[in-house]
């Protein structure tokens, strides 16, 4: 790596609003043994990001850090013990915080090749969401054709994702949106609903009378109350968040943990309907070598499902790197499908 190269990064310095964002200015980092430094070519703004200006990202770390929870670039710097070929490859790595930086430090054995050809703003929309979406999807709901899911969400980052992964594997999707959103949903082959209707579950009854083989739900709260009942004998829910409490106050950890009590509560039902929270970096700890390798063999399906034409990326705008406020900014506005991408 060029000696003179300069990092800049972008700082959460405490609960804030998006203006209050700080940009750093450093030495670019050196690799150590066994790591890789990674120029950023694109990293992006999700809802963790979203949660954590606010204090309220269940497991965020202290103040001040820089977020950031994905990232696709060059490897610039290889350490000690790491195979020299992989300097100038394209690669996508998932870090949770710290992707909001020109040089990211990671290590060699979470950098995932990203296939030649790809734009690296339309790769990184598939990293963290592409992940999430392709494990609830294949390995805890393992959707097959002919079923029918619902989406909660579908316009979002995941759930613009996750739509075409189920309609990919041959299954029927009803998507929960706000009506700006019907139309490109209806292009993808989704049933759009209205998730602001009041008779949302009687709308999707009415499309699915003998209820859905899975549920993905991102809202939480009484959300996924009225998520459990719409599921058919045999299905599965998949719970993958709270966005319902994002505005919240008082302590982040609880409606995680009654969240999670609730699905733990309707596992144990001997009703023939399963119920999952997805978390993905569970097993991390215990099994890393397996964790990296599952991670790895996945982000490589949606990688590769992309540059078949199976599923599209969808980048609802570049912004660079110093407009990270804004960029934030455009993403909570519930205004965009897709992901917002930050560019060097």
């Amino acid at each position: 790596m060029n000696s003179t190269e300069e990092l800049v990064e972008v700082v959460l310095p405490g609960i804030v609003e998006p203006e209050g964002l700080a940009v750093r200015h450093g030495a670019a980092p050196v690799a150590g043994p066994g790591q890789v430094v990674i120029r950023m070519e694109a990293t992006g703004v999700s809802f963790a990001e979203q949660q954590m200006r606010r204090g309220r990202y269940y497991d965020q770390p202290p103040f001040p850090f820089v977020p950031g929870y994905d990232l696709v670039g060059t490897v610039c710097d290889a350490g000690p013990g790491v195979d020299p070929a992989l300097l100038g490859s394209r690669v996508a790595a998932l870090v949770k915080t710290g992707g909001w930086a020109s040089h990211v430090v990671v290590p060699a054995a979470d950098a995932v090749p990203v296939p030649a050809g790809l734009d690296p703003a339309e790769a990184e929309t598939l990293v963290v969401n592409g992940i999430t979406a392709w494990q609830m999807l294949h390995r805890r709901a393992r959707v097959r054709a002919g079923q029918t899911v619902l989406v909660h969400g579908a316009n979002g980052g995941v759930g613009t994702v996750l739509v075409q992964l189920a309609r990919a594997a041959g299954a029927r999707v009803i998507g929960t949106a706000a009506p700006r959103h019907h139309e490109a949903l209806r292009a993808l082959g989704v049933l759009p609903v209205d998730y602001r209707a009041t008779d949302l579950a009687a709308q999707v009854r009415e499309l699915a009378p003998g209820g859905v083989d899975a549920v993905f739900d991102h809202v939480g709260g009484e959300s996924v109350r009225t998520s459990w009942g719409l599921l058919a004998r045999g299905g599965t829910l998949v719970s993958y968040g709270s966005a319902a409490t994002r505005d919240a106050e008082g302590s982040k950890q609880w409606p995680v943990l009654k969240l999670l009590g609730r699905v733990w509560l309707w596992q144990a039902l001997p009703n023939g309907r399963r119920a999952f929270f997805f978390n993905i970096w569970a097993g991390r700890g215990l099994a890393a070598a397996r964790f990296r390798a599952r991670l790895r063999a996945d982000l490589t399906e949606v990688f590769q499902s992309l540059d078949r034409g199976d599923i599209t990326a969808r980048v609802a705008a570049r912004l660079p790197l110093a407009q990270a406020a804004e960029a934030l900014r455009l993403a909570e506005s519930g205004t965009v499908a897709g992901k917002v991408v930050l560019l060097p």
